[in-house]
């Protein structure tokens, strides 16, 4: 055989298998893209499309265009409601952000007992939300018998009304996401940190740097990325919160733990507006586009400058 028959015949064995490959790959994708399609592109259509129709039930009747959208941001109810999500975000970002890069730096840097503290730590990711939120809504009972106001007449303060007290119950709904989320996140960091070079926090050790030193001038620089993804997925999963002041407060008092998800799940279960839980629904959306679009820009730029 001439050596362009042989080049010809390697050329359509190499043909052949990468035809094969790609055919194999897309197999393998298909399930996810079809569970994709059902339960997030097809719904996500179906409910704008819908938010654009006057409802009768869950059945759209006839097109009235941008109506639902006027009439939902012309509710008194969807300033209040957005400011209120937007504390959600903050509260998040000051209780929520810090502690699991804290925990997750002190596990890395600990010699013994790391898996037990890794596991004991892990134990409020396992417990179901509803039942987190229950949990917490019990020991804030403003009675002498909650936990939390147990504690405090013993040491001889007066009881505390916690969840009644509406400056301040958008916090505390925060601390008990905290407490639930916290160790997947921690987990997340505790993993990117067994990906930085060694070699890097011995020489910083040589040169004298402590924790805190080795933590900000090393750890800090080589998972940034890992820290801006969770920055953003912090904010947009806050900013969906729904369940917690359901489960917790009812969206009270007066209104002060009530947020846009909240809303949304009233418009749609409770008062049957279902018209304004889709303009609401994909108001919410676009919003979370321009977060999830903000975090790609600037994930791109932090990968450009290193």
């Amino acid at each position: 055989m001439s050596n362009k028959n042989r080049g010809e015949a390697k050329r359509s064995k190499s043909g052949a298998f990468y035809k094969k490959s790609f055919i194999t790959s897309w197999l393998f994708a298909v399930p996810a893209i079809v569970l994709m399609y059902m339960f997030i592109w097809r719904p996500t259509v179906m409910g704008f499309v819908w938010s654009l129709f006057k409802m009768k039930g869950y059945t759209p009747t006839h097109f009235i265009g941008i109506k639902n959208y006027v009439e939902v941001m012309n509710d008194t109810q969807f300033i209040p409601l957005f400011i209120n999500t937007l504390e959600y975000v903050f509260w998040s970002l000051v209780v929520g952000f810090l502690p699991p890069i804290l925990l997750a730096v002190i596990v890395n840097e600990m010699v013994h007992f790391r898996q037990k503290i890794m596991t004991f730590l892990y134990m409020p990711a396992i417990i179901p939300a509803i039942a987190v939120s229950l949990l917490w809504k019990q020991m804030y009972d403003p009675s002498d018998i909650g936990l939390l106001n147990m504690i405090l007449i013993k040491i001889g303060m007066s009881p505390y009304q916690w969840l009644n007290d509406g400056h301040f119950t958008i916090l505390w709904i925060i601390v008990s996401m905290t407490w639930k989320s916290f160790p997947g996140a921690m987990l997340l960091y505790y993993s990117a940190l067994q990906g930085v070079n060694q070699e890097l926090y011995e020489a910083a050790t040589i040169d004298g740097a402590g924790m805190v030193k080795r933590a900000w001038y090393v750890t800090r620089p080589q998972i940034m990325g890992v820290l801006i993804l969770n920055f953003v997925r912090q904010i947009i999963g806050v900013f969906q919160v729904m369940e917690q002041p359901l489960a917790m407060t009812g969206g009270g008092p007066d209104g002060a733990s009530a947020s846009l998800g909240y809303q949304l799940y009233k418009y749609g279960f409770v008062t049957q507006r279902v018209g304004h839980a889709m303009a609401l629904g994909t108001i919410i959306f676009v919003v979370l586009i321009l977060m999830t679009v903000f975090y790609f820009r600037l994930n791109k730029k932090l990968e450009e400058s290193m």
